[in-house]
């Protein structure tokens, strides 16, 4: 399965991402991921826990938070640094940081949320 990040579900929950929207992310995402097969369905599902994590953060559950993100890392791991569109190994490295600021309880800004940036072939396609 080729995931198309240019237009439909993914293209519309990647905007909301990107605006701090990650409850209408993760349900965007969840559309998508309802259809997948492995490999996609189990990068999507992090995709969403991550969305999960910062929607649980925006509402002060940091707890659930945490623990999302570490689900989320978890299913990564066995990717390789791009896959699907994204670039898993940035996107790995800042939710590691998130997770251990989380852990020391020091504070997280919405300013710096892990980004989730389309590898370059893909970028460069992206119109949104």
């Amino acid at each position: 399965m080729t995931l198309n990040w240019n237009s439909g579900e993914l293209a519309n929950g990647l905007q909301c991402y990107r605006h701090e929207q990650f409850f209408e992310a993760h349900e965007h995402w969840e559309i998508v991921w309802l259809k997948s097969h492995e490999p996609e369905k189990t990068f999507l599902q992090a995709l969403i826990q991550i969305t999960a994590a910062l929607h649980h953060l925006q509402r002060d559950n940091v707890r659930g938070a945490l623990s999302l993100m570490k689900a989320a890392l978890r299913r990564l791991e066995a990717y390789p640094a791009f896959f699907g569109g994204i670039a898993l190994g940035a996107l790995r490295e800042e939710l590691s940081t998130w997770v251990l600021l989380l852990e020391l309880g020091s504070p997280v800004s919405f300013k710096s949320v892990p980004r989730i940036e389309l590898d370059r072939a893909t970028a460069e396609t992206w119109t949104a």
